[in-house]
């Protein structure tokens, strides 16, 4: 017989067969506190993605089984809600934060914050609140990037981010201004220019010191990956360089219109995916993978775009990009990167994929060697766009250049079909009418 006044159990989404575990990065909620249906209770992190449970019903967290830290798997019990009726509950005072337990100091916020942070909920997301609490941040000082006018968690941490690369530039300053006092040189000479990731400690930059930090999991699974590939993969890289003029008149020429029509900015990404697609459907094997002893052959084209995040390089995938258009491409990476930025991805988009494209030009790599992403046999790099000379009928002019280089597990990709595979590419890209009509 069942029983309705059961404790509601809070679980683990399920997880991909790729996904081992996750870890429980952090509660929004404290044992007695109110929850509405669907609202978020606790953010994990697979080696992938943030995911945030949401709560299954309405009701009062009972039970935190799995705190901050835990490793759990996938629909392991996080804690239980007992499901009731909280629309005219009192919302409980939230506990004090750690630190200023120990402390006694000043809290990160007054009471009357608290309920106006409280009374405003619409505004913030439970783990933007959070960390505003924690860093003692002016709400009000946040650009929000959510809809509504709605503060995101990675809003917030661009704040934070900021504030520590000011204050790692300014200690680089301090520092140079001793150097020169006591060297006699002008401050202007040889200036430094001080950059801070998200994963990087601040640290004293005028004194010798070290800090040891635990990688993130997206970090050492990115590094795990990485050494399977080099491990498990014969891989080679081929170049090749591709004169850029043609798509770059063609995108200068109807950029606006197709901006207007579409309602997204016509890039340079759409145009690499068509021509991968294209080259792919001629060579099979760039587009197949390995598994055990047997060769699978994809009659799809899913093609891993990467792009940058808070937490580091994800590779979401856009789904059979063979039936989409240049807008519906465009448009897909946008939102893929949005998501990303957002740290909204979800398993679904980062797994899969049968081919790669990455983008070191943007960051302004001349040339590099992309490394697979497992179980995928190929990916292709993109660089920096220069001016250089070459020669046209005899004569030598002026172009803008790119190098591409192509990355290919040697086991089942031929010399002779990696390079064709990259010189199809470079055709259509420098004849790019060919992608339109397909031939």
């Amino acid at each position: 017989m069942s029983n309705d006044n059961a404790p509601i159990e809070i679980k683990v989404p399920v997880l991909p067969e790729s996904v081992a575990d996750a870890v429980v990065i952090s509660w929004y909620k404290h044992p007695g506190e109110t929850v509405k249906r669907d609202e978020p209770l606790v953010d994990i992190e697979t080696d992938k993605v943030v995911l945030e449970v949401p709560s299954p019903v309405e009701g009062v967290l009972e039970t935190i089984v799995e705190d901050d830290g835990a490793t759990v798997t996938g629909q392991q019990i996080l804690g239980t809600i007992k499901a009731q009726d909280v629309s005219n509950a009192e919302i409980p005072k939230k506990p004090q934060d750690k630190a200023e337990q120990s402390s006694g100091t000043e809290k990160p916020v007054t009471d009357k914050q608290m309920s106006e942070a409280e009374s405003e909920e619409t505004l913030l997301t439970p783990s933007a609140r959070k960390l505003i609490i924690e860093h003692k941040l002016d709400q009000n000082q946040i650009k929000a990037s959510g809809k509504d006018g709605r503060i995101l968690k990675e809003d917030v941490l661009n704040v934070i981010n900021q504030k520590q690369t000011t204050a790692g530039e300014q200690a680089a300053a301090q520092k140079k201004v001793k150097s020169a006092k006591s060297s006699g040189q002008s401050t202007s000479d040889n200036q430094t220019e001080v950059t801070k990731t998200d994963t990087q400690p601040d640290m004293d930059l005028s004194a010798r010191e070290e800090q040891r930090v635990p990688m993130t999991r997206l970090r050492a699974r990115i590094a795990q990956r990485l050494l399977e590939a080099q491990h498990n993969a014969a891989i080679l890289t081929t170049f090749n360089e591709v004169n850029m003029k043609p798509v770059m008149d063609l995108r200068k020429q109807y950029k606006e219109l197709f901006e207007k029509t579409h309602n997204i900015k016509l890039g340079f990404m759409s145009f690499f995916v068509k021509a991968s697609v294209e080259a792919l459907k001629q060579f099979p094997a760039v587009n197949a993978s390995i598994d055990d002893n047997d060769i699978i052959y994809h009659n799809y084209f899913d093609i891993g775009i990467a792009v940058s995040s808070p937490r580091g390089l994800v590779v979401p995938v856009l789904r059979n990009a063979q039936n989409m258009s240049m807008a519906g491409i465009e448009s897909t990476i946008k939102e893929l990167a949005i998501k990303a930025r957002d740290n909204k991805l979800a398993i679904d988009d980062l797994t899969g994929g049968t081919f790669s494209i990455t983008n070191g030009g943007i960051f302004g790599s001349l040339l590099s060697t992309p490394i697979l992403n497992p179980p995928q046999s190929a990916i292709l790099g993109m660089h920096k766009i220069e001016d250089r000379p070459v020669v046209v009928n005899g004569e030598i002019v002026i172009r803008p250049v790119m190098y591409l280089a192509l990355s290919y597990d040697h086991r089942i990709i031929d010399g002779r079909e990696a390079v064709q595979f990259l010189v199809a590419i470079k055709n259509y890209l420098e004849d790019p009418a060919r992608l339109l009509l397909e031939v």
